[in-house]
């Protein structure tokens, strides 16, 4: 089990969890968010790197209007 702070909040999940598959548990869409993991900007093509206990991670989902 490792711990992990999603948007402020403290969560748990299970050991070896990707950045996609924490996308897919909570249903963001990957095309449309930005993800800050101990405070450093993570690249699309690096989400499938894997969390570790007490990482910090911010997701910002973009809503499009006029």
């Amino acid at each position: 089990m490792a711990k992990i702070q999603l948007n402020g909040k403290k969560i748990s999940l299970k050991s070896n969890i990707s950045i996609l598959e924490l996308l897919k548990i909570y249903g963001f869409h990957k095309k449309k968010i930005a993800i800050e993991l101990n405070g450093i900007i993570i690249p699309k093509s690096n989400f499938k790197k894997k969390l570790k206990n007490s990482d910090k991670i911010e997701i910002v989902h973009f809503i499009g209007g006029g």
